[in-house]
Formats: C-alpha cells, structure tokens, sequence
C-alpha cells in the first residue's frame, strides 16, 4: 500500500514538473519574437499575458521580471552553441584543422540562428545582467565556460602535439580570447550593421574566416594556411558535421 502511494506521489511530481516546464517553453516561445522586434521596451509582461492563457501571476511564478526572461532566452542559445562546438569538436582532423571546425562551427551558429546571436549580445548589458537571478547568471556562465573550454581543449592538444608553439609569455588562454574576439566581435559588426556592403565589404563572414586564418598563421599553427585549403576544409565540416543545419540557413 506505501510503494502505491509513493508511486502515486512520484507520478503526480512529475506531471507537475513536466506541466511546469510546458508553461514555460510557452512564455518563452511568446517572448523571443517580441523581444527580437521590440527590444528591451518591446517586452512587455501585459502583452505576454494577453497573448497567452496565463495569467500574469503565473508568468511572475516562473520569472519574476522580464530580464529573467531574456537571460532564459539567453541560455537557451547558448545551449544551441555548446551542442555545435561538441559536434564539431569531433571532427577528424589536425589540431588547426579541428579549431577551424569550431570556427565553422561559431560561422553558422549565427547564421542559423541569428535571432538567438542577437539575445545573447544584449543580455551582456550591465543594465539587464544586474537584474537577473544568480542561479540564471550561473548557469549562463557555466554553458559559456564550457562553450571557451572547448577551444582551450584543442589549443592545448595543438600545443601537445608540436603544431603551435607558443612564446615564453603567452599562454593557451589568450590564444582563445584571440580566437574568441574575432568571432565574436566580427559577427556582432555583421549583425548590427547595414551599410557593410557600402563600404566594401559584401562577404563580411569569409572576410571573418580569413582573418581568423590570418591570426593562426601568425602565430606559426601548422599546417599554415598556404598549405592547406582551409576554405575546402569550411565546406567539409559544414557538409560531414552540419549536414543538418544547413537547410535552416535563411536564404
């Protein structure tokens, strides 16, 4: 009669969880094209409430202000990052041949899902981050670590295996932060800006590609770029590891 009622007791917890869960991949669903439209100011509580069956005390239950709901948002992608930079961490190559998978792997990240690129930037904003929960900013945090750890991991097997040589004063971690600046910093140019064509630069993403080859060849990752087609390399890795996600890439 116990292991009944326990059982009972479990099924009923687990609805719960599994109901709790659903209400809030619906808030978020709602939420990300508001927010993608409108900004910061163009989430609004009421209008979520208005566009879903809950009532705004229930919304407050799962996030108890709209910043909570942009740092969900934001972890959300970057699940979506750390499950790319696993797959392409996989990838049988050299070392440099691997990093440049990451870097395919950082390329069609954003093109992909750009609306998730574009929450991820904003939630950084010391006016949002410093109103959200410290359980959210650390498992953001954690996601982002593991996301860097990846990088880490292949600059020192690149390292290990005698490819790279690094000075007396550089370390593996400004090598990521290297790696990571370039990326990050030249596709949040690319997705914020609209006059890059005008200005000559119409294939700003293999302009990014051939700057984040120009940074290996410079310090000395074999085998350097004149010796290797990196580019066809790309395409291997898009084809072989994002077989997948290439027909989600918008026209």
């Amino acid at each position: 009669m116990t292991i009944r009622q326990n059982s009972g007791v479990m099924k009923t917890s687990d609805r719960k969880q599994r109901e709790i869960k659903e209400r809030e991949a619906k808030i978020l669903e709602c939420a990300r094209p508001m927010f993608i439209e409108g900004g910061y100011n163009g989430l609004n509580m009421d209008r979520l409430t208005s566009m879903l069956e809950y009532s705004k005390g229930t919304i407050y239950n799962h996030f108890s202000c709209k910043e909570e709901i942009i740092i969900t948002l934001a972890i959300q992608t970057l699940e979506k990052r750390l499950a790319m930079f696993e797959k392409a961490a996989l990838f049988q190559g050299t070392s440099r041949e691997r990093i440049a998978a990451i870097g395919t792997a950082a390329e069609l990240f954003v093109k992909t899902y750009p609306d998730h690129f574009c929450v991820e930037q904003t939630i950084r904003l010391d006016s949002i981050w410093d109103k959200t929960s410290e359980a959210r900013r650390k498992l953001m945090s954690n996601y982002e670590h593991r996301c860097i750890g990846i990088v880490g991991g292949i600059v020192r097997d690149g390292i290990a295996r005698g490819d790279v040589h690094l000075g007396q004063n550089a370390t593996p971690e400004e090598i990521v932060f290297g790696l990571w600046s370039l990326s990050v910093g030249g596709y949040s140019i690319i997705t914020t800006s609209n006059s890059l064509g005008e200005l000559g630069m119409s294939d700003p993403f293999n302009m990014v590609r051939r700057n984040y080859h120009r940074f290996l060849d410079g310090i000395q990752w074999q085998p350097l770029s004149t010796e290797v087609d990196y580019d066809a390399v790309f395409d291997r890795v898009s084809q072989e590891v994002f077989g997948n996600e290439l027909p989600q890439i918008p026209v």
